[in-house]
């Protein structure tokens, strides 16, 4: 039997004055965060949400996530955490697919009016059955004729405990992002998400004076699980950003005494070009994940910083922790470390025969953190998941010693006149350039080759190389059928809300190669 919610209920009676949240400047100790979360869970009950039942949340990262998400669990409902960034057609299709009853909306901004959006979605699917609208006025009890949470918690009255659930009930949904289809939901179970987040605060070797800086979306696997509910997990602080940026975390870090910070490779980029005076020294660990993070950006970061880079890797559908670089270990830059404990890691040949020592195959992952299965896709769960493995469409590669080195994605992989190409291979070596900042390599349709090779590229601020000249550096660099016939400079490249690079967006453009 177990409820994440049983962490935040044992710190609201064992430190009812610790600070639990910090956005701004507002504070939330633990005992007021355990009473407002006991509160959203006796509003769902008292409206006919039963265990089980799926509610939806979308909201960026302010104390109504975490208030909202552990309301969720305490009445043993399974959360379906949103990206913030989905329009209407996206929100009515996961308001569909996993037949939510209640629909919680933060109401965003002009730029981004997320309940309007939430509104109309929800207004077109018959069985969801009520939406609340967060807003920032606490005063405000409706939001173009949806209630606010202020409304909907008038009337109740903390519940006192949570509801019981079993280590395999589901907890979470997990949307992954649809590179190819339609998105689906993992299915996370109690287990997964405990045992991932007991995972996570051995690694970091986190107690309950730890302050995290959460700038990583709480609605993606990484920031929920690393942060949130690790953070929840032994009592800990956290110090919530609601949109990255490199000048405010660092004050941040300083203003907070923060210990732990958590980012994307994007977001350590940032960090590394950001000039600022603040003191960091608070600072004693910081973790990477969500892609592959190039080995300059490392010793870059750590050289200014002082601070150790620990890099993992997981998917949504391991909870996501699944490989990690641990503190009392050897750390190789470029690897992202051992499986965690109580999870197997093998690689498998397009043969699916497990690889030979030394040679690239998919990475295969089993343990307590493997999702339950595709939420109503038992088709899809069979072809993801074989004999207990999960298949997680990377190509990995050990070294002698068993530390994982991710190469890329099988889908990412180029072949190039029948020679394979591993973009992060190109990508790496494009970041030790003095003028590069951000790079994303592609395969693109070529009728001579089937696919040539194409790099996108940021500059750092400041510099004025042309793309002909990053064209003839590359030639240098790589071997004859490796190196980028076509460099497209760009002062941005698409990115997702976590801050991934988006590829496929890149990939959708089908830009010809050059000669």
């Amino acid at each position: 039997m177990m409820n994440l919610a049983a962490a935040l209920q044992r710190n609201a009676s064992c430190k009812p004055d610790k600070v639990a949240l910090i956005c701004g400047d507002t504070q939330m100790t633990y005992a007021q965060f355990d009473a407002m979360a006991g509160k959203i869970a006796s509003g769902l009950i008292d409206n006919g949400i039963q265990p089980g039942d799926r509610v939806a949340l979308s909201c960026p990262n302010l104390p109504f996530f975490p208030l909202v998400y552990y309301g969720i669990q305490k009445a043993g409902a399974v959360v379906v955490p949103l990206n913030v960034l989905l329009r209407e057609r996206e929100i009515k299709y996961h308001l569909e697919d996993s037949d939510a009853k209640f629909f919680f909306c933060f109401e965003g901004n002009s730029a981004l009016p997320m309940a309007k959006e939430g509104i109309a979605a929800f207004n077109q699917v018959d069985h969801c059955e009520k939406m609340i609208v967060m807003t920032a006025d606490q005063g405000q009890l409706s939001f173009d004729g949806q209630p606010t949470l202020t409304a909907f918690l008038q009337e109740c009255v903390a519940l006192e405990d949570y509801v019981i659930r079993q280590a395999d009930d589901t907890a979470v949904i997990l949307y992954t992002s649809g590179t190819t289809g339609l998105p689906k939901g993992a299915e996370l179970t109690q287990s997964n998400m405990m045992s991932n987040a007991f995972i996570a605060e051995n690694l970091m070797a986190g107690n309950g004076g730890d302050v995290h800086l959460v700038t990583l979306p709480l609605f993606h696997s990484f920031g929920q699980t690393v942060h949130m509910n690790a953070g929840i997990l032994i009592g800990a602080t956290l110090v919530m950003v609601p949109r990255f940026e490199a000048a405010d975390v660092l004050q941040l870090i300083e203003k907070h005494n923060v210990s732990i910070f958590a980012g994307v490779p994007t977001m350590y980029i940032g960090l590394n070009h950001c000039q600022s005076d603040s003191d960091v020294s608070s600072l004693r660990l910081a973790i990477s994940g969500g892609a592959s993070l190039p080995t300059e950006v490392i010793h870059t970061f750590e050289s200014k910083f002082d601070v150790p880079i620990l890099e993992g890797y997981g998917l949504s559908e391991t909870s996501p922790i699944a490989c990690f670089n641990h503190l009392d270990a050897e750390r190789i830059p470029g690897s992202v470390g051992q499986p965690v404990q109580g999870v197997e890691i093998q690689l498998m040949d397009l043969q699916g025969n497990k690889a030979k020592q030394g040679d690239t195959g998919e990475v295969v992952i089993r343990g307590h953190n493997v999702m339950k299965g595709y939420l109503n896709r038992p088709d899809a769960t069979e072809a993801s998941i074989v004999n207990g493995w999960f298949y997680t469409g990377d190509i990995g590669k050990f070294d002698e010693e068993g530390n994982l080195f991710i190469v890329d994605r099988v889908k990412d992989l180029i072949i190039r006149g029948g020679f394979n190409v591993y973009p992060r291979e190109i990508e790496e070596v494009f970041m030790t350039h003095p003028d590069v900042a951000m790079v994303a390599v592609i395969g693109i349709p070529s009728e001579e080759y089937g696919e040539e090779i194409k790099a996108y590229v940021v500059l750092k601020e400041g510099s004025v190389i042309e793309a002909d000249a990053l064209h003839e550096w590359g030639k240098v660099q790589f071997a004859a059928f490796k190196y980028p016939r076509s460099v497209e400079i760009r002062q941005q490249l698409p990115m997702s809300a976590t801050g991934k690079i988006l590829k496929k967006d890149l990939k959708a453009e089908m830009t010809p190669a050059t000669a």
